[in-house]
Formats: C-alpha cells, sequence, structure tokens
C-alpha cells in the first residue's frame, strides 16, 4: 500500500489494535438493551453524556454513553430487530477489520466514539443541552464504510427484497443530507449546532475515505493484500547456520557463533552453546 498517515500510525501503533472488536461492541450494545427494558431512566440519569454531570465528576459518563438503550421494552417484536441489527453491524464490522486489518478497524471506531462526544460536546457548549447518542452514528459509519469497499453485495431488504448495497448506503447518504439541511435551514442556533454535530459524528469516515483517498481499495485489492501478507507469513524463512540440537539460527540472535563438529559423521552445525555438550552422531 502507498504509504500515508495510516500506514505510518499502523507502523508505530499497530499493536494496539483490538482483535475481534465486535464482539465487545455486541456485549455493549447487549447490557445497554437489557437496561433499557429495566429501565431507561438509569441510563438518562446516571450514564448518559451528560456534559454537566461530567464536569461535575462524573467522568465515567465518557465511556458509560455507549450503553445506550436499544430497546426500551421485552416486545418479542423489537428483541428480534434489535438482534438482526446488532448482528448486521457484528458482520459488517468483522468484514472490515479482516479488509484494513485489526488496527486500522480499531482506529475507526475508536475515532467514531471520539467524534461522538466531541459532537455532544459542542452541543453542550453552544445551546447547554443534552444530546442523547450512543453508537448510533458510529454503527451507520460502519455502513458507509461497507458499501464503498463491498458495493455490489447484496442485502435483503425487509428480508425478502436484493438491493446492493451501494444503493443503500446512496439512500442513507441522501437522507442524513437532507436532515442536515432540514436543520441548517430552521434559521435557529440549536438546528445549526444539531447539523454541525451530525457532520462531527460521521468525520471518521469522511477522513479515512474522502480525505485519504488511498484507503479506497477495491474489495479484490484489498483480499489481494491479505493473502499475500498471510501466504507470506508461510514461507520458510532463509539461514546459512542452524544447530541441530536446538533449532535455533542466526536470525533467532545475530551473536550466535556456529560450528561443525569434526566427530560427527555427517553435516551437523551446532550453536556455541552446545557444540562441546551434543551427543556426537554415529552412522
Amino acid at each position: 500500500m502507498n504509504q500515508n498517515w495510516l500506514t505510518r500510525l499502523e507502523r508505530k501503533y499497530g499493536k494496539y489494535g483490538i482483535p475481534g472488536l465486535m464482539r465487545y461492541i455486541v456485549v455493549i450494545e447487549i447490557i445497554g438493551a437489557v437496561i433499557g427494558m429495566i429501565n431507561p431512566l438509569i441510563y438518562y440519569q446516571f450514564l448518559a453524556l451528560d456534559f454537566g454531570a461530567i464536569f461535575r465528576g462524573q467522568i465515567w459518563r465518557l465511556v458509560t454513553f455507549m450503553l445506550f438503550p436499544g430497546m426500551s421494552s421485552a416486545n418479542v417484536m423489537d428483541m428480534l430487530f434489535f438482534a438482526i441489527e446488532v448482528y448486521f453491524y457484528y458482520l459488517i464490522g468483522n468484514n472490515l477489520e479482516q479488509i484494513w486489518g485489526t488496527f486500522r478497524f480499531t482506529l475507526y471506531y475508536m475515532s467514531g466514539i471520539a467524534l461522538s462526544v466531541i459532537a455532544a460536546f459542542l452541543v453542550y457548549i453552544f445551546t447547554g443541552s443534552m444530546w442523547f447518542t450512543g453508537l448510533e452514528y458510529i454503527n451507520q459509519s460502519l455502513f458507509l464504510a461497507f458499501a464503498l469497499i463491498f458495493s455490489n453485495a447484496e442485502i435483503l431488504l425487509f428480508f425478502i427484497l436484493p438491493i446492493k448495497a451501494k444503493w443503500l448506503a446512496i439512500l442513507y447518504a441522501a437522507m442524513m443530507g437532507l436532515n442536515v439541511v432540514r436543520l441548517m435551514a430552521s434559521g435557529t442556533a440549536m438546528g445549526m449546532v444539531y447539523a454541525i454535530a451530525i457532520v462531527v459524528s460521521m468525520l471518521n469516515f469522511i477522513i479515512f475515505f474522502v480525505g485519504n483517498n488511498k484507503s479506497k481499495f477495491s474489495y479484490k485489492q484489498q483480499k489481494r493484500r491479505a493473502q499475500f501478507k498471510k501466504d507470506a507469513a508461510k514461507v520458510t524463512p532463509i539461514f546459512r547456520h542452524k544447530c541441530a540440537v536446538c533449532g535455533r539460527t542466526e536470525r533467532d540472535d545475530e551473536n550466535l557463533e556456529f560450528r561443525f563438529c569434526s566427530k560427527c559423521e555427517g553435516n551437523y552445525e551446532y550453536c556455541s552453546e552446545h557444540i562441546f555438550t551434543h551427543e556426537h552422531v554415529h552412522r
């Protein structure tokens, strides 16, 4: 892949990626749904992203806001649609992690969380009110990213009508755009702030794709890249010396010294640790 800021970040901080991140997101959403079924007021009073409360010391809200209640009742249909939605985003997230790699997917999702916090902060600063948000915009940005990469993937709309992901993404982006325009056209400070908050919440998608066009690889290109890395990991490393006892080579320790044993019958080489302690080979 061409050198860009994502590549540099991955090389420096790649070890901090969270493998299988979507599994933890699913757990968070399930906990939020349980809270909603028990009593949604628990969330709004103690867990929501209320910066007034945060400035009074309730800093846990910077994390617990993700527990937004996805359900408010134990209705069977609500539970079914909630389960389908969570599973849908779980599959999308796993596909993106497989294509991008763990670090880039983690960065994408975590930056979405951070931007949601910033958006809520802007609403509080300019209006003094709360902006109740959970993982809604983050997950929606996942879908836009998925649709951009897997544009021809078919999704069953209403479980019946197959439609390509790109058309759903265009429809969704148009609806979001109209909502932003409507808020800005309201002529009120509140409407303007909420419009800006929505845009800020989706900035991770804009930055990763619009602001960094080198990240826009087709599915086939990304798959070839992933397969190349997988195949490269299977290649046996080349070495000149190998200890017949412990199997270490100069690739394991560049300071290791190797010697052939004149008493062994055959071409046997040993590291400095085993040159005098090995059992001689006799045919």
